[in-house]
């Protein structure tokens, strides 16, 4: 099969080709692919498992409805779709070695990839305007955050990061290929796609380094920004318990924040800094920075902040 696609997509260097499929060549050493399918399956059950408690508990408790925890349940709605569009993939092509992706369905896994981690860069720095408006501005806070509200933003930052992802799949529709439609990756990336095309027009992939910026750059340098000023005013309190609350508040966020945004910047900085990287470590690097926060998300939500402790207790003790 892996043959026959090659010749197909090899007959002619220079000769454009229609792509029904791309092979996914996701590169893992031998020695270490048992580890990597039982790592990945660990992770996904865990993420799925811990994801879809966080939901259960936020809904079936009335007191969790409030702006901060509406926005840990729409994390852990993303957490479960972040997984869901990466590992079951991964782990077919390693336990089965079935490499081969129809085209619609690697476009589609690309672009729901993206929404994905743009939505969940927006809702970190939603919930660190969150937590701002809630310690800099307490008085204010129920009348500024509401249910409503954040429902609201977190439906307009959808609409919008759909609408700015479209030219993706205009761009995508324009590449052509000559040489190869191998992927040399556990995943359907669009960078990724550009090079391996014949296509060398630079608007490919200028969008995505303004995506980037956009996306990534800007809610970070918000989020630290808005976490510094918190830090700032927690100081100024002169209870003890009072500077505790909000610096354990703050902890618990900036866990997730460094868990989602750390591993991705090393993905895309190390490369373009110049340091050399085995297509394997890069495998690697990619499939523990996306499915790690999918796993440890509700673990750090589910131990450190007490309301959603106690309502996991109450839960099982009631099953018991």
């Amino acid at each position: 099969m892996f043959l026959l696609s090659l010749f197909r997509f090899m007959k002619m260097n220079n000769t454009t080709i229609s792509v029904s499929e791309f092979i996914l060549q996701c590169a893992i050493e031998s020695n270490q692919k048992t580890i990597t399918i039982s790592v990945l399956t660990f992770i996904y059950c865990l993420s799925m498992f811990g994801n879809l408690l966080v939901i259960v508990i936020i809904i079936l408790n009335p007191q969790l409805h409030a702006p901060m925890y509406i926005c840990i349940g729409m994390l852990a709605v993303i957490d479960l779709a972040n997984g869901s569009i990466l590992i079951p993939k991964m782990l077919s092509i390693l336990l089965l070695s079935s490499p081969v992706v129809p085209y619609g369905a690697c476009v589609l896994q690309m672009f729901l990839f993206f929404h994905v981690e743009e939505m969940e860069s927006f809702l970190l720095a939603f919930m660190a305007f969150d937590r701002y408006i809630a310690v800099i501005y307490p008085l204010r806070y129920p009348s500024a955050i509401t249910n409503k509200k954040i429902l609201i933003g977190v439906s307009v930052l959808n609409i919008l990061a759909i609408i700015f992802r479209l030219h993706i799949l205009v761009f995508v529709s324009e590449l052509s290929f000559c040489r190869t439609n191998i992927l040399p990756f556990c995943f359907c990336d669009y960078s990724t796609m550009v090079h391996v095309s014949c296509s060398e027009d630079p608007k490919y992939l200028i969008p995505l380094s303004a995506a980037l910026v956009v996306y990534g750059v800007f809610p970070v340098i918000f989020i630290l920004i808005s976490y510094t000023r918190i830090a700032i005013e927690a100081l100024r309190v002169s209870s003890v318990g009072g500077k505790s609350k909000v610096f354990s508040t703050c902890v618990t966020h900036l866990l997730v924040v460094g868990l989602f945004y750390i591993p991705l910047s090393l993905f895309y900085i190390l490369p373009g800094a110049g340091v050399t990287i085995t297509t394997e470590t890069y495998n690697v690097m990619f499939i523990l920075g996306n499915a790690m926060p999918s796993m440890m998300n509700p673990v750090i939500y589910s131990f450190r902040n007490k309301e959603i402790n106690k309502s996991i207790h109450t839960l099982f003790i009631r099953r018991r």
